[in-house]
């Protein structure tokens, strides 16, 4: 096995070929400490990659320690995808998502009596929607991977790991730049679709803040039939919609974001699976694997041993938060119906197009399918905007809204099978409550009857018994 680092070769030791000119030109044995042109006067290996520009890059990104993914790099692959189609947002689109969602705000009071959730509005370009949201998935992404690298890392047989030698002490660094580029790959691709802050079920965005997206807008509106104002105020409905969902929901966002960590707790890797892998990778290879050639390794990876199995408690993890986002969405979708009413004719066919869009794959599928596993079936939104509509028609919009009050109250995903058994039930639930709510009054009336009239005979007939008994 080469002790030299993969990538690079010995500096040529006859002193008559490495002084001629041409040889070693950029002194990349001195650079490595090898000697040559420039030697040990040029400055340590560190000092001489900070003074080249592609060097000091790598550099920096292999210095990442801020966790398991780096977000470093995640944000430039992200933004230099976007570099050639992305537009900085004018004051006249800032204007205009301004007062489509005021708009949206003052029709959706007439449909929930959630408050609004719209503290300040903002236009984003398609950069800006990539750094202000990083947070936001920092948040949801970082435990994720983190499990990932330490189930592969703890899976590694003791044979693999001694054969790696210093490689296995980057692993982790290297898991950052590979989640890094692979969470950029799937940003820049988001950020070029999003319409709004909300779009992918979450709330990406500071508290409070009302995101358009315009350059995303403009093209989404450009391939339907509709005015671009009226499809503008229809997303600054969707977005409205659900920030008071968020906003006054306390529990929501937490409990999506739960949901997400019972899946990362639960990944694991077959580490039986793996030495058998390992076995029969060595025997393909005349008895050896080589943890230093780049075709071994990839074709270890390539193999599937060190993707993690999904297990039954992640298998209920997903369904929870499938089922949560299906009900945010389905209480969008009827909430934004109510609102629009005869307000937007074009209504119909706009909510039409975004069911189409989640069910070929939107943003939102495809962030989740890429990142979590999770692939949101649009049946369970349909059911979910089922449940909200039928609840609001039977019962009202109040008690529709009251089920957000405790997660308990919400429909499982039993419940969307059948949703309007569902919708039925709450009516038998709510008769059962006033029924044992009247009994307990009266119980209590006839308790206190009893005790009154038992006083107020013995009182009045005291007097007609004993007159004459002393007290």
């Amino acid at each position: 096995m080469s002790d030299v680092p993969f990538g690079f070769g010995l500096p040529d030791r006859d002193p008559e070929r490495r002084d001629q000119p041409g040889q070693d030109p950029f002194g990349f044995g001195a650079l490595f400490g090898f000697g040559g042109p420039g030697g040990a006067g040029a400055g340590t290996p560190e000092e001489l990659l900070g003074k080249m520009p592609l060097f000091a890059e790598l550099q920096k990104l292999m210095n990442w320690s801020g966790g398991p993914v780096n977000w470093d790099l995640a944000r430039q692959g992200a933004i230099s995808s976007l570099a050639t189609g992305t537009q900085p947002t004018s004051e006249a689109e800032r204007a205009a998502v301004a007062e489509a969602l005021r708009l949206a705000d003052l029709w959706l009071d007439q449909a929930t009596d959630l408050p609004s959730g719209v503290e300040r509005t903002l236009a984003w370009s398609r950069v800006e929607w990539v750094e202000q949201t990083l947070p936001a998935w920092s948040a949801l992404i970082d435990p994720l991977a983190e499990k990932v690298v330490a189930a592969m890392t703890g899976a590694l047989p003791q044979e693999a790991m001694a054969m790696a030698g210093p490689l296995a002490g980057i692993m982790g660094r290297v898991g950052g730049l590979m989640f890094g580029a692979q969470v950029g790959q799937a940003f820049g691709r988001l950020a070029g679709e999003v319409l709004t802050g909300t779009e992918v079920g979450l709330p990406l965005a500071p508290a409070g803040a009302g995101v358009l997206v315009p350059q995303n807008v403009a093209e989404f509106a450009g391939g339907l039939d509709r005015p671009a104002d009226e499809v503008r105020l229809f997303l600054a409905l969707r977005e409205a919609a659900s920030l008071r969902l968020f906003a006054h929901v306390p529990w929501l966002r937490q409990q999506l974001h739960d949901a997400v960590h019972a899946y990362a707790r639960g990944i694991t890797i077959d580490r039986e699976a793996i030495e058998r892998g390992l076995q029969d990778a060595m025997g393909s290879m005349g008895g050896g694997f080589d943890p230093s050639n780049p075709e071994a390794v990839q074709e270890l990876l390539g193999s599937g041993l060190l993707e993690p199995e999904e297990t039954p408690e992640q298998q209920m993890a997903l369904r929870r938060l499938e089922t949560l986002l299906a009900l945010v969405e389905g209480w969008v979708d009827a909430v934004v119906a109510d609102a629009a009413g005869e307000r937007l004719p074009g209504h119909g066919a706009l909510a039409e197009t975004m069911r189409r869009r989640r069910a070929s794959g939107g943003p939102a599928e495809q962030t989740f399918a890429t990142l979590v596993g999770l692939q949101l079936r649009p049946r369970r939104l349909r059911d979910a905007a089922t449940v909200w509509g039928a609840m609001a028609q039977r019962y009202g919009t109040a008690e529709r809204d009251r089920l957000w009050s405790h997660p308990d109250l919400l429909p499982t995903s039993e419940d969307l099978d059948e949703p309007l058994d569902f919708v039925a039930r709450q009516g038998v639930d709510d008769e059962l409550r006033r029924l044992t709510a009247d009994d307990a009054a009266q119980t209590d009336t006839g308790s206190g009857t009893g005790t009154g009239t038992g006083t107020g005979t013995g009182g009045a007939d005291g007097p007609a018994d004993g007159d004459d008994t002393p007290r």
